[in-house]
């Protein structure tokens, strides 16, 4: 039987189980929140980007989550600055015109406040710009893709936390905790 790991991965910390980068100080890793041997990440999620990682042993699910031609909704809450007009949201709904093409059409909407746990190191905030949050909910995984298509509408991103991929959804697992389903 397949395992299945859900992950809520903290601000800064890599995607991965080994730092490759720099010979300055180590960075944290995957490996220093989870000791479950045989399992990887299914998709990435960037350093600063927080939120849901699915990990597995099974290398056919692995494929099916991460690759773009399955097309598995991944949602995203996206605090971005500015208030985000419904002119934005229309061309997010419509696909988005970036360097390396037209991405596919999102869902995007205007939400509340997330209520979310506290990012370390927090946001950066200016006093004459005012910030919004939008869930997004796309269906490939172009490298930032979601930071790229929010400051291609005019609304540059500050914090993002991937809540869901396919069915399986952050729920209550606090940052840097992970449970097996």
């Amino acid at each position: 039987m397949s395992r299945v790991i859900l992950f809520n991965k903290p601000y800064g910390v890599l995607p991965q189980f080994t730092d490759t980068g720099t010979a300055g100080s180590p960075r944290p890793t995957l490996s220093d929140f989870i000791d479950v041997p045989g399992v990887y990440p299914a998709g990435r999620l960037d350093m600063d980007s927080e939120g849901l990682m699915i990990l597995t042993d099974d290398g056919r699910l692995q494929a099916r989550i991460s690759d773009p031609r399955y097309k598995l909704p991944k949602i995203y809450r996206v605090q971005v600055e500015g208030t985000v007009s419904d002119d934005a949201l229309g061309q997010l709904r419509r696909g988005v015109q970036l360097k390396d093409g037209m991405t596919l059409p999102a869902e995007a909407e205007r939400i509340a406040d997330p209520q979310l746990w506290r990012r370390d190191p927090p946001i950066r905030v200016r006093q004459t710009v005012s910030d919004s949050w939008i869930e997004l909910i796309i269906r490939e995984g172009r490298n930032r893709q979601v930071r790229r298509m929010t400051a291609a509408v005019g609304h540059p991103t500050l914090r993002l936390v991937r809540h869901g991929v396919g069915d399986w959804t952050l729920d209550d697992l606090a940052p840097g905790s992970w449970r097996e389903v």
